[in-house]
């Protein structure tokens, strides 16, 4: 069966190319992909080729597909997993295997399974990670972004705080306590904000900041204020650049105390100074952002280490049982990734994409694979329905959501969209 894939050969060289997969064999499996969105990760992977630690060394010669935010339906099962896989069922996969010490992982060290394809080719240590893994949903994009979700869950799960006199780290956000998420409503930072409100184990107060009025307002319309309370949860948006004294101002809303949990959601010194000095007792700050600069450093105050207990941690990606989790809360309809998502594009727009995506302004593009279609802001589709009536017709659609993705609007690019 043929293909069509984007597959990097060295640094900054991405191909859209059409070619031949080998036969299945009886330990693999034959699916289409569907759906992928494109991850800052992957754009890291296309500026460094093999110096990136999943890309391997011969990738000149053995190019590998891109991609790793997928989901899509199983066409053909070997043999040796036909007890656990059918044919039509829907997937998304962990590329975080963890599997036997490896690194290798979907989207980076593969040659013939990646998010951005048509149709890949699913091999055994994939199954035996046991990161392929089955999704109920009606649509695919949220399993797409089951993936970054994982990322967020892995996250929350990883704060921990420890009753005093004791040595028993109690792993989770403070139950009741007082969260802030900085720099938190970009793509990312909406998901926590959604993920927080809407899991089991909640916060009493949430404090989200950033210094873009228009980012801050779009959030407060998507989680209002109003709806937070009907979870219980006290919910204040901040612009912290029109602040004077932003600890303090920050401090005062937990009656001075401090806040138990902090997320940094920009590698930005600043910004991790600030949720430093922010934390209160036993406070957790968690260091979420990725920065691309490998001697990023910031100060932290070793005094309140000391004596107020505070602590840092960071996550990279979330773990299988963490995007098992996000699947279940969005097949349940708890959580709704759809709000990261401000672009969609076809196959044809990944090079392009992925390269510039630092340059790309809002949150998630949501890639169909199996479409013709460049990169696309949801808030120009009107414009471009001007003209060309599909994008028309897809305008009508978001524009009657909000502007937010939905399966409506997925449903209608899988069946009037150009074949890519």
């Amino acid at each position: 069966m043929k293909t069509k894939a984007v597959r990097i050969y060295g640094k900054r060289d991405l191909r859209l190319e059409e070619f031949e997969l080998p036969e299945m064999k009886e330990d693999e499996i034959l699916a289409r992909v569907v759906s992928d969105s494109i991850c800052m990760s992957s754009h890291k992977a296309a500026l460094q080729g093999a110096d990136h630690k999943r890309v391997p060394d011969d990738i000149h010669i053995n190019p590998t597909i891109i991609g790793h935010e997928f989901a899509g339906i199983i066409l053909e099962v070997g043999k040796k997993w036909q007890f656990k896989f059918r044919p039509g069922q829907k997937f998304s996969i962990q590329p975080a295997m963890n599997h036997m010490g490896t690194l290798e992982a979907p989207g980076y060290s593969f040659r013939y399974i990646g998010g951005d394809a048509t149709h890949i080719i699913i091999p055994d240590i994939v199954m035996k990670a046991g990161s392929l893994l089955p999704y109920e949903g009606d649509a695919f994009y949220p399993a797409s972004l089951s993936e970054p979700m994982s990322c967020i869950v892995g996250a929350f799960h990883a704060c921990y705080h420890v009753p005093p006199g004791t040595y028993d780290h109690s792993m989770g956000i403070r139950e009741g306590g007082n969260m802030a998420i900085l720099a938190g409503v970009g793509p990312m930072g909406l998901g926590a904000i959604d993920f927080a409100l809407h899991q089991d184990r909640k916060p009493g107060q949430l404090v989200v900041t950033d210094i873009d009025d228009s980012r801050l307002a779009r959030a407060a319309c998507l989680f209002t204020p109003e709806d937070a309370l009907k979870e219980g949860i006290k919910l204040l948006y901040i612009n912290t650049g029109k602040l004077d004294d932003p600890r303090g101002y920050l401090r005062d809303l937990t009656g001075g105390k401090g806040f138990d949990d902090v997320f940094v959601f920009a590698p930005v010194k600043q910004v991790v100074e600030q949720g430093d000095s922010i934390l209160g007792f036993d406070g957790c700050l968690n260091f979420f952002a990725g920065p691309t600069n490998p001697e990023f450093k910031a100060e932290f105050n070793f005094y309140n280490v000391h004596y107020a207990f505070t602590h840092i941690v960071g996550t990279s990606g979330g773990n299988t049982d963490d995007m098992r989790e996000s699947l279940k809360l969005m097949e349940s309809g708890r959580i709704n990734p759809a709000v990261m998502i401000t672009h969609v594009g076809g196959l044809d727009a990944v090079v392009d994409t992925t390269m510039n995506l630092p340059q790309i302004p809002g949150g998630k593009k949501l890639i169909y694979t199996n479409i013709s279609m460049p990169l696309v802001s949801l808030y120009n589709l009107g414009e471009m329905g001007k003209k060309d009536p599909f994008y028309a017709g897809l305008h009508e659609i978001v524009a009657a959501n909000d502007h937010i993705w939905n399966a409506e609007a997925e449903r209608y690019v899988l069946e009037k969209g150009k074949p890519v």
